[in-house]
């Protein structure tokens, strides 16, 4: 007798109430095609969905799951803060202490302003980069993404790279107006000749730069360190803002994010998921100069109910305690790197195109020869022996993410064991492709 299939079961009554039956579009496994895993429970590396079947997790919420599902440290702090109740709507010392503990990683980052989510992050430093300026434009780049406010869904990557229609300067969703998108810069991610071009052009018009300094939205692309410094030169000498979004690589590649690989200094910062620790939590900080134009010293605008609320204020402490320990990078990055080879040496058996990229605790893999550098490359890759491939993974308990164009992610907990079990399930994979 067959077993009845409980995430379809659910996934059909998820439908009834929930637009897409999802609350965030990747997850409805749109491009892999089949039935989303309905999680119930997840220790260290793994979740179990609804059949309680187990699966190794390589996407840990999309990042934030740096030190391991229900690490019990996280658990021991969060449980301590919700006794004492789940928001205040009023200061608390541990936003303090979450604060001085930014800054003190990141050095750009003289102060800080916590908010609820990466998109409200990113949206706040825009307009606080326009009244900064006083200018309107701003430039992106091809397939980042920054979240789902209006002016930033320009040729965004992650889902929108699965759902958008590509028309050359068109919104990429709905219901966003024409008039918001022309203050809005589409360029090339590292084409330099593009960027400087633009400045030439428009440079006493542009607002601010915003980029994610190691893309994982359209999956893992690294920029080239000429691009990074004609940006930042081009930026400074035109007084616009340099704004890195650093929602996915702050804490996640480095302790002091992708600006301190880098060596750059931007002039605004956006963090989130690491932060936060798996709550609702990101933040947006840099120059005091720029900060103090935010209410309530300035004329900017922002604010939010559950901004620095004390439950994920406790379990971003605790998290960013934890990968501040010895050697937490070198173990995270070193384990990364060894689920790297062993994919790209098991593809090379099977005769397949394959490339890989890592940094930290970050990850992309792609059906090519060689690793892409930019948006348009990334498309060019085999999509659909990633289809297979992801599904023949699931078969063997390996949970990558749904969708060709996302970077994926390990934890601290994700030991030699884990990784060898993940290495065996690609071998099987390939062998199938």
């Amino acid at each position: 007798m067959a077993m009845v299939d409980q995430n379809e079961i659910l996934f059909e009554r998820a439908q009834k109430t929930i637009p897409g039956g999802v609350n965030s579009p990747v997850r409805a496994f749109r491009q892999v095609g089949g039935t989303p895993r309905f999680v119930t429970k997840a220790k260290g590396p793994y979740f179990w969905d609804a059949n309680n079947k187990r699966y190794i997790d390589l996407i840990m919420s999309w990042g934030p799951m740096i030190v391991g599902h229900a690490n019990p440290e996280v658990i021991e702090a969060v449980q301590k803060a919700a006794e004492t109740s789940f928001s205040y709507g009023a200061p608390t010392e541990g936003e303090i202490e979450l604060a001085e503990r930014i800054c003190a990683v990141m050095p750009s980052v003289e102060q800080v302003r916590m908010v609820s989510s990466g998109t409200e992050a990113t949206m706040s430093a825009l307009r606080l980069a326009r009244g900064y300026t006083g200018r309107d434009l701003i430039i992106k780049f091809e397939g980042c993404y920054h979240g789902h406010a209006d002016s930033l869904l320009v040729k965004a990557g992650s889902g929108l790279l699965t759902f958008a229609d590509s028309t050359q300067n068109a919104p990429s969703s709905g219901g966003v107006p024409q008039d918001l998108v022309k203050h809005t810069l589409v360029l090339p991610y590292n084409d330099v000749a593009a960027i400087e071009e633009v400045f030439k052009k428009q440079g006493d018009q542009i607002a601010a730069v915003i980029l994610e300094p190691i893309a994982g939205n359209m999956n893992l692309i690294k920029p080239s360190k000429e691009f990074l410094s004609a940006i930042r030169n081009l930026t400074s000498k035109h007084g616009s803002v340099l704004i890195y979004d650093e929602v996915m690589t702050g804490f996640r590649v480095a302790l002091g994010g992708a600006q301190s690989l880098q060596g750059i200094t931007p002039d605004l910062t956006c963090l989130g998921k690491v932060m936060g620790g798996g709550m609702p939590m990101a933040a947006f900080g840099g120059k005091k100069e720029i900060m103090s134009k935010l209410a309530p010293l300035g004329s900017v605008y922002q604010a939010g109910t559950l901004s620095g609320n004390p439950v994920a204020v406790a379990a971003g402490l605790k998290s960013l305690e934890i990968i501040s320990r010895d050697g937490f990078y070198e173990c995270l990055g070193g384990q990364t790197q060894k689920l790297m080879t062993g994919l790209k040496q098991a593809a090379d058996k099977a005769n397949i195109p394959f490339s890989v990229d890592s940094e930290g605790g970050m990850f992309g893999f792609y059906f090519t020869s060689q690793i892409p550098t930019s948006y348009e490359a990334v498309t060019k890759s085999d999509v659909e022996a990633f289809k297979k491939f992801f599904h023949l993974m699931l078969d063997e308990g390996v949970y990558l993410a749904p969708s060709a164009y996302e970077a994926g992610f390990t934890s601290i907990a994700h030991d030699n064991e884990v990784v060898n079990a993940i290495i065996a399930a690609a071998e099987n994979s390939f062998k199938k492709l």
